[in-house]
């Protein structure tokens, strides 16, 4: 069951919206307190937020920012103004969707499936061996721990992860380097194999990534 997290304040809103969520079959939580919105979401470890832009305290665009920094549960947005910027600076913010209110409650049940559906298959991408990849943090969790990687060692990852148990070329790799801001030059690119490598080790990943000579590398 999913757990969806609502951050409304108009008490007549969210009583309807919590008994269309809970018919719908699923799991709902609230923000209770406004002085401490963020905290109380990530305590919470919903699957999905809805979020009200006009919120007490930190608007809504606020807590999307801050909850950016740590988090990348997928945040539709919700508000009562029908104004295209604020549905840019939302999404610029990282929301995942953006409804305006008054908004038809089959509309908004199809929206959280589609926004569920979407980010499902972004966190069964970037699974490996049971951890789950950050893009935004640049870490490799499993649930307990986070190995945090450099720019180069994310995307080199990346790389491996989207093609696991195919061969992916260093020229590959070099090209999927070159808009960093870091100059990689041959030489740098095996240093950086080298200690991908060793962090994966260290993180319980033994011999994550096997070298195929003149080819290129595979992660397994």
């Amino acid at each position: 069951m999913s757990k969806i997290f609502i951050a409304e304040d108009d008490t007549a809103i969210l009583s309807g919206l919590k008994e269309l969520l809970v018919n719908a079959g699923y799991e709902v939580a609230c923000i209770t307190d406004f002085s401490i919105s963020v905290k109380q979401i990530l305590d919470a470890d919903p699957d999905l937020v809805l979020m009200d832009i006009n919120l007490p305290g930190m608007n809504g665009e606020q807590i999307l920012q801050e909850l950016r920094r740590t988090s990348n549960v997928p945040v539709i947005m919700v508000t009562s103004r029908a104004s295209e910027t604020d549905e840019v600076i939302s999404m610029s913010y990282g929301a995942d969707d953006y409804i305006t209110k008054p908004y038809n409650p089959t509309i908004l049940l199809l929206r959280i499936s589609a926004v569920l559906k979407r980010f499902s298959r972004v966190e069964e991408k970037n699974s490996y061996r049971g951890m789950q990849l950050n893009t935004a943090r640049g870490t490799i969790s499993d649930g307990d721990h986070e190995l945090v990687l450099t720019k180069n060692e994310m995307i080199i990852f990346g790389q491996l992860l989207e093609k696991q148990g195919e061969i992916v070329t260093r020229d590959e790799l070099m090209t999927a380097l070159w808009d960093n801001d870091e100059y990689l030059n041959d030489n740098a690119l095996t240093v950086n194999i080298s200690r991908l490598r060793a962090k994966l080790d260290e993180f319980g990943c033994d011999n994550a990534i096997e070298t195929r000579k003149k080819q290129g590398y595979v992660l397994i």
